[in-house]
């Protein structure tokens, strides 16, 4: 698994799309460390490629360490630190320096619309919201339900939220955390992936055979390395020559206790890879598992699978299923069930046309998250909320005799401009 650092992905039709509409100045905020693999650090980094390939300007603003290679395009807003949050552990920025650094990026931007990605999380979307005064697009990308500590710091961020002119969410989980915890609605808009590069990936012999894939932290739980090791044993009963590929950071031996020896030498770590080995990983593998147990509002290790031709074995968590087309798309077992999931990996590994079949539907499903859809329903809404913005600006430049901005009844208003 690569940093967002890593080797820029190929446009998915090899040539710059066509520009429609007026090129924009764009800001997009992450909030999670450059430096540490993630959904929403992939997601910030893809969109921003798509919309350059697409003629527009972009910066993008995030935490990182001092020594961390950052793209063209990419600004540091400082170190980040560990927080708990989401039942994991993420490395936010927020703090006066911060502040600072957020107010000098959007100021020295002058963006015509700034993207920030989870406001509500104590980092720099938040930050940024609070200084800026233009439109203003958020990506809601958590999905958790029975958040209290969201619901406590409704107060605080609510005079931040206000000030959002579109609300997108990545999944429908997603967007029902923000209805339940912070109020309002979002356009469902899912996270997007560059179907052709993984498709066009090229199988690695030595990772090809009865192969069981596995890409994530390796050392957090919600995860579910454990539930995938725990049916290992039962599955090598039936399948003797199987292997599981992993590939992640995190402590391989913490990771293979309670293995007995046999089981553990048909466990095989690769560590952290790039996103060519990721995509030859999954186009390699017979089976990809996926046996997160809880925390997930989309899923888009899934649909990279599904766009290497993977056949997916998930737990059916919501967001999940909705990925895999309610298990037409890819197969589902009850989430943390081990025993479950070594039934069905056995009954795949031995249906080489189930596989197939799977792998065939999931090509057709997987192009609704290829990035020329969303990222065309992404520029709709900044084109939404430019369009409006630009209208609230000519009504203020109505002008009363003596020439100070009005609201058309004669009543003085500042200039709509950060």
């Amino acid at each position: 698994m690569s940093s967002p650092t890593g080797p820029h992905r190929p446009s998915g039709t090899g040539a710059a799309p066509r520009v429609t509409g007026r090129p924009l100045s764009i800001g997009i905020v992450c909030p999670y460390a450059w430096d540490v693999p993630g959904g929403v650090q992939f997601h910030v980094r893809d969109l921003a490629e798509h919309l350059r390939r697409r003629g527009h300007r972009v910066s993008v603003l995030t935490p990182a360490d001092d020594d961390t290679e950052l793209p063209p395009g990419a600004v540091s807003a400082g170190r980040a630190v560990p927080v708990p949050y989401n039942g994991s552990v993420a490395r936010l920025n927020f703090g006066f320096l911060s502040a600072a650094r957020v107010r000098r990026w959007v100021h020295d931007g002058d963006f015509d619309v700034l993207h920030v990605h989870e406001p509500a999380a104590p980092s720099l979307g938040l930050l940024a919201c609070w200084v800026a005064r233009g439109p203003i697009v958020a990506t809601f990308h958590t999905s958790n339900p029975r958040s209290r500590a969201m619901v406590a710091a409704y107060p605080l961020l609510q005079p931040a939220l206000e000030k959002i002119s579109a609300r997108i969410a990545v999944s429908e989980y997603a967007r029902r955390t923000l209805v339940e915890h912070l109020g309002g609605d979002a356009v469902v808009i899912p996270n997007g992936v560059d179907v052709d590069f993984f498709a066009r990936a090229e199988p690695r012999p030595e990772w090809q055979g009865d192969t069981i894939g596995f890409i994530g932290r390796i050392d957090e739980p919600r995860k579910g390395l454990p539930v995938l090791t725990r049916a290992l044993p039962r599955i090598l009963e039936e399948h003797p020559g199987a292997r599981l590929l992993v590939a992640g950071r995190g402590d391989t031996d913490e990771a293979l206790k309670g293995l007995e020896p046999g089981a553990r030498e048909r466990v095989v770590f690769l560590g952290m890879i790039n996103d060519e080995d990721k995509a030859r990983l999954l186009s390699s593998v017979a089976l990809y598992v996926a046996p997160n147990t809880g925390g997930e509002s989309f899923g888009i290790i899934l649909v990279e699978a599904m766009s290497a031709g993977a056949p997916v074995l998930a737990g059916d968590l919501d967001a999940f299923a909705r990925v895999l087309d309610a298990g037409a798309a890819g197969e589902l077992f009850p989430t943390g069930d081990a025993d479950a999931l070594a039934e069905a990996a056995i009954r795949l590994l031995g249906d080489p046309a189930r596989r197939t079949a799977l792998s065939e539907r999931a090509s057709r499903h997987v192009r609704r998250f290829d990035w020329e859809t969303v990222g065309a329903e992404i520029l709709a809404v900044y084109e939404t909320v430019t369009e409006g913005a630009a209208a609230v600006a000519a009504e203020t430049a109505v002008t009363d005799e003596g020439g100070a901005p009005t609201d058309g009844g004669g009543t003085p208003r500042r200039r709509a401009r950060r």
